[in-house]
Parts: C-alpha cells; sequence; structure tokens
C-alpha cells in the first residue's frame, strides 16, 4: 500500500482588506514544490469581512520513500 506524507501552505494576502495576491509569486512557490514531487490535492481561501479573502491554505501531497 503507498504511504503518503502531507505539507500545508498558509499565504497571506496583502492589502488593507486583504484579497490582494501576488499570482507570479505564487505560481513560482507551487512550481518548486512540484519539482520537488509535491502535488497540490487542495486549496481553499479564508475570508474575513466583506468577503475578501485573508488568506489561502494549500495542502500537497507526495509518496514516501519506502
Amino acid at each position: 500500500m503507498d504511504k503518503f506524507e502531507y505539507k500545508v501552505i498558509v499565504y497571506d494576502t496583502k492589502g488593507v482588506f486583504g484579497g490582494d495576491v501576488e499570482a507570479h509569486q505564487i505560481e513560482n512557490n507551487l512550481n518548486v514544490l512540484g519539482n520537488d514531487g509535491w502535488e497540490l490535492v487542495s486549496s481553499t481561501s479564508t475570508n474575513q469581512s466583506y468577503g475578501s479573502s485573508k488568506s489561502i491554505v494549500f495542502v500537497f501531497k507526495r509518496k514516501k520513500d519506502q
């Protein structure tokens, strides 16, 4: 049976009221993790007042070496 390890990364948004993201920076970070064998399995945003995103939570997994 395959075994996995998991990694959770929280990216805080920018701006006075949140919600601003630096897509290029996120893309670079995702590519680095992908090159290290991490697969993005889920992402979600956490909301604050008026529906703006306070942060984005990314969940990754990769097979453990056996």
